[in-house]
């Protein structure tokens, strides 16, 4: 494995985002990119009505003109997932769900899967977790990888996306070992940020992440997905990550089953710019 040095991460990230994105008209990425949203709502004043508002919004873009695709999810907080299954019932938008002591990561292990659970039964069909990044940070590797472990165990066929808070990691030696302990422990897909903190998202963090998902990928042949969230609030952002993501593991993996962006002000900017 190469070793993964500031230098290095930014050598490439600059060549990467040099370049323009192949295979993609502008107004065909634009598509792609609204189709694989999380459209979020994650405040603590998220009231029923708020997510409504929001399941309405998320099934309302293929109505905006012809090929126009709605976005991939809603994601909400635990409480509000049955209103969000409810509302999205007759669709293909999925509700995902942070769940297990989002954003801090700190609650003991019981009262984590006690909340993923509780998602779950509440008809959730994605988790976003956060890892413990106080025992990431103090070295407990075993117990972090544990965690995610026995989360991925409750989840079972739901699909679970682990939060790395790159922003709070450090160093990219620390996002790599955090990304590699996430897919190793069973995580369906490795996600940035909870867009609680700055920096978020960053090229930087989600190049780190991808070398991760690549060589799982050639060691074992099984996909992991990627979710860039945080601070995507602009059309030429979310193009950085489409460049990223098709440059560093290939078109199989421009598609929502493996590609998110997580956002909540993104959406209309795309939706702008594909009306043009």
């Amino acid at each position: 494995m190469t070793e993964i040095t500031e230098s290095y991460v930014a050598e490439n990230v600059k060549n990467i985002l040099s370049k323009p994105l192949e295979n993609y008209s502008s107004k065909e990425a634009c598509k792609f990119a609204l189709s694989i949203i999380d459209l979020t709502t994650l405040e603590g004043s998220d009231t029923d009505k708020k997510v409504i508002d929001l399941c309405t919004k998320a099934k309302s873009f293929c109505e905006k003109g012809k090929d126009i695709p709605n976005v991939a999810a809603v994601c909400v907080y635990p409480p509000f997932v049955k209103i969000a299954k409810q509302q999205l019932k007759e669709t293909n938008i999925n509700v995902a769900s942070v769940a297990g002591a989002f954003p801090s990561g700190q609650s003991p292990i019981e009262v984590k899967l006690a909340e993923i659970k509780y998602a779950i039964d509440e008809g959730a069909d994605e988790i976003d977790m956060v890892i413990s990044r106080g025992k990431f940070l103090e070295g407990k590797y075993d117990e972090v990888s544990d965690e995610i472990f026995k989360i991925k165990k409750v989840c079972g066929n739901v699909h679970l996306k682990v939060i790395l808070e790159t922003g709070e990691l450090l160093t990219p030696a620390n996002i790599r070992k955090a990304s590699d302990m996430a897919i190793e422990a069973g995580g369906d897909f490795i996600k940035t940020s909870t867009g609680k903190i700055n920096p978020a998202a960053t090229p930087e963090a989600v190049f780190v992440m991808l070398e991760a998902i690549k060589d799982h990928y050639k060691k074992t042949g099984k996909k992991i997905g990627i979710k860039p969230a945080g601070g995507i609030s602009n059309v030429n952002s979310a193009m950085n990550y489409l460049k990223l993501v098709n440059a560093v593991l290939g078109k199989e993996w421009m598609n929502p089953h493996l590609f998110r962006l997580g956002a909540s002000r993104f959406a209309d900017a795309v939706l702008e710019e594909i009306l043009k």
